[in-house]
């Protein structure tokens, strides 16, 4: 069995902040791409979502997640 299998899926996409404290996270995400050029900031990006996605483990929350992304556009 997989640690995937073994951890439980979150059931729904969390829509309220879990950090701490929200602004040193978003820091932390603009300081990553300082000093990058267009290409590496968005070759950086893609890597976190999926990096991330991955720790999600849950296709219908990264779904929500998705759509909520695209919304905001």
């Amino acid at each position: 069995m997989n640690a995937a299998a073994t951890m439980a899926p979150a059931s729904r996409l969390a829509r309220e902040s879990r950090f701490a404290d929200p602004d040193a996270a978003f820091r932390l995400l603009a300081q990553a791409h300082r000093d990058l050029d267009e290409r590496a900031s968005a070759a950086l990006n893609t890597r976190l979502v999926l990096i991330l996605a991955n720790q999600i483990g849950d296709e219908q929350v990264l779904r929500e997640a998705v759509a909520l992304a695209r919304e905001a556009s």
